[in-house]
């Protein structure tokens, strides 16, 4: 007789599921502890799970990974706009950040000799006190986009940048002022803060409408 209950009460969600109004339907996906039970039995709907990676805590590269930083776990967003799907965020895991900032020297503008010795120029005046590294770099970058933000290249994770400069900054304390090579030219780079755990991956539930 139990069984039969709970049969007849899951079919009683199944059919009540069809008058569902999108806002009943994100209600119960906000709060059931089986959401893909929920989707693929109850509203019968198309649905994909997927990891999501955070290369950037600033810089973002799409609503994916906005989400993935900025949504919490369990919630349901969306609609979105030319996007008729809901994303609930099932999960989250860490990843290493580091944060650092750069001036870039530009070696289509400056000799390679000439770029060594101004590199070493602005270190010494920065190590002094004479300017600091916000004002070097608006003056100097090349990398006009980060030299509006004192050089600042915001909290990314490794693998992200420059192979010559993701090898050098993990060498590096907070705070230490170094230069590195690369194809774009010669940076100049200071260690902004320690290296710190944050959300590095989330794992999207996409319910498509």
């Amino acid at each position: 007789m139990r069984k039969f209950l709970i049969l007849l009460c899951c079919a009683g969600s199944l059919f009540q599921a069809k008058g569902q109004t999108l806002a009943q339907i994100k209600k119960i996906l906000d709060t059931t502890s089986n959401p893909l039970g929920y989707v693929k039995f109850v509203l019968k709907k198309k649905f994909y799970i997927d990891t999501v990676a955070v290369v950037s805590t600033q810089n973002f590269l799409g609503k994916a990974d906005s989400l993935a930083y900025h949504g919490k776990v369990g919630k349901v967003y969306g609609p979105f706009k030319r996007e008729n799907i809901l994303v609930k965020i099932l999960m989250k895991a860490p990843n290493t950040f580091y944060h650092v900032k750069h001036i870039l020297l530009d070696t289509a503008v400056f000799s390679s000799h000439f770029a060594e010795g101004l590199a070493d120029s602005i270190i010494l005046k920065i190590r002094t006190g004479r300017s600091d590294f916000a004002t070097m770099a608006s003056t100097y970058s090349a990398d006009h986009e980060s030299a509006t933000k004192g050089g600042d290249l915001g909290w990314f994770v490794k693998g992200v940048m420059l192979k010559q400069l993701d090898n050098e900054m993990t060498k590096h304390r907070k705070g230490e002022l170094f230069k590195v090579w690369s194809h774009a030219g010669l940076h100049i780079v200071q260690i902004a803060d320690d290296p710190k755990q944050d959300t590095g991956y989330a794992l999207l539930l996409r319910v498509l409408l």
